[in-house]
């Protein structure tokens, strides 16, 4: 009898740990789940914000569209951020940008256009 429980015991922690997907761990990048969290959008707005006041241009954010965060000391953000050009269309951009522990400050990483594919 203890060798049937122990066995069931063995199999549902077998089963739980491949069917339970994975938290967040430090240095994995994970998706964001809820990209409408005004957090997250606010961090697109400060990132567009942001290289217009490093690059100049005149883009008015949007919303961001998806993104996924890594857990460091602080976070990491992708995000794929929409902003209104000049023309008033909307263009897609790759946004990097890091933020320190206990918002201590942020970083604009990296804002990059998405080329349209043909």
């Amino acid at each position: 009898m203890r060798t049937s429980i122990t066995l069931v015991i063995g199999v549902a922690a077998i089963i739980y740990a491949v069917a339970m997907p994975a938290t967040a761990m430090p240095g994995g990048w994970e998706h964001i789940r809820n990209i409408n969290d005004p957090k997250i959008q606010g961090l697109g707005n400060w990132a567009v914000g942001e290289h217009v006041k490093q690059a100049g241009g005149r883009l008015r954010f949007s919303k961001v569209v998806l993104g996924t965060v890594q857990v460091v000391s602080g976070f990491n953000y992708r995000l794929l951020v929409q902003a209104l050009n000049v023309a008033g269309k909307k263009d897609a951009y790759k946004v990097e940008v890091y933020e320190a522990a206990a918002n201590k400050g942020r970083k604009l990483v990296s804002f990059t256009p998405v080329a349209e594919e043909a």
